[in-house]
């Protein structure tokens, strides 16, 4: 009985760590990563003569109960002649778990020749990690893991990035989760019974590359190649490729190629921009050939404001 009870545990708490709270990649990631780089790296405010706001809202894995689900919103933007400020709020749910950041930064900008910029960046926040017990499925109510409430965990978080770029181009990196803080997943009650912390872990920090390249086809066509690089301990590093074009600074379409193996994936883009100040878009997440049988795909939608000087 107690082998029973001990294996129920085991995949309860591999339910609750699958989220990638302990391995893998660990942040929330998003498609129109393009439309919102500030969200991939703070060094990047510092490229811009103008605040905006970009609204990010992300539904993964359509058709699958208690999926992904991302939310982000972010300011950012040039104070000064050197100086770009910026700001980040997000929520992102998984099942019975869920995480919660905020953080705020500051970019010093200046250039390194007549066309070409350098940013620096350091951001720093908090990250609480929630999970609520009375979501988890459980079959033996008695089940140690479910004694207590439910387990909250605030954790300080930093972020360190550059960028450097010119009139058409930028290239630049970050490392989020600098700090490295540990997370502790278990009830103290929990830990104590079975004597283990082996469940719990650190926020690893990431490694994160992103560049992309304007090029004017002819004064109405333009195309944008970018690319994204993911990179942490423990996981296999992944890299997207993608493609915008853009109609008369007005109309875009585009796509993204994720290299993960047999979780190899391709997101179609579409943005619109409505006036000078706000533009809108969506992206469709095609499942990969390993999930396609369980899922219809990811949605994500975006919202941009540009504010007046």
């Amino acid at each position: 009985m107690k082998i029973i009870k001990m294996k129920r545990i085991s995949i309860l708490l591999f339910v609750i760590c699958f989220g990638g709270l302990l391995k893998a990649q660990q942040l929330p990631q998003i498609t129109q990563y393009m439309n919102n780089n500030y969200v991939i790296n703070p060094a990047v405010a510092g490229m811009y003569d103008y605040y905006q706001v970009n609204t990010t809202i992300r539904n993964q894995w359509a058709g699958i109960n208690d999926a992904p689900r991302t939310s982000v919103i972010s300011i950012y933007g040039r104070h000064s002649e050197h100086v770009g400020l910026g700001g980040t709020v997000y929520n992102d749910v998984t099942g019975p778990t869920s995480r919660i950041g905020g953080a705020a930064s500051y970019t010093y900008a200046f250039q390194l020749t007549q066309k070409v910029k350098l940013s620096l960046a350091l951001q720093g926040g908090f990250t609480q990690f929630k999970i609520i017990k009375n979501n988890i499925p459980v079959m033996d109510q008695d089940d140690p893991l479910m004694l207590g409430g439910d387990v909250v965990r605030t954790l300080p978080d930093a972020t360190f990035g550059f960028n450097v770029s010119g009139n058409k181009w930028y290239i630049g990196a970050a490392i989020p989760q600098l700090l490295s803080s540990e997370l502790k997943l278990m009830d103290d009650d929990f830990a104590r019974i079975y004597d283990t912390t082996s469940q719990n872990g650190k926020l690893a920090s990431h490694i994160y590359v992103l560049g992309s390249y304007t090029y004017d086809i002819n004064p109405a066509i333009s195309i944008e190649p970018s690319f994204f690089l993911k990179s942490v301990a423990g996981a296999k590093t992944q890299i997207e490729f993608g493609v915008k074009s853009e109609y008369k600074e007005m109309i875009w379409v585009g796509m993204n190629y994720e290299m993960n193996n047999d979780l190899s994936s391709i997101a179609a883009l579409l943005g619109y921009k409505i006036n000078d100040r706000f533009n809108i878009g969506y992206s469709y997440g095609m499942p990969s050939s390993a999930t396609s049988s369980y899922h219809s795909g990811s949605h994500e939608f975006m919202l941009g404001i540009k504010l007046p000087k």
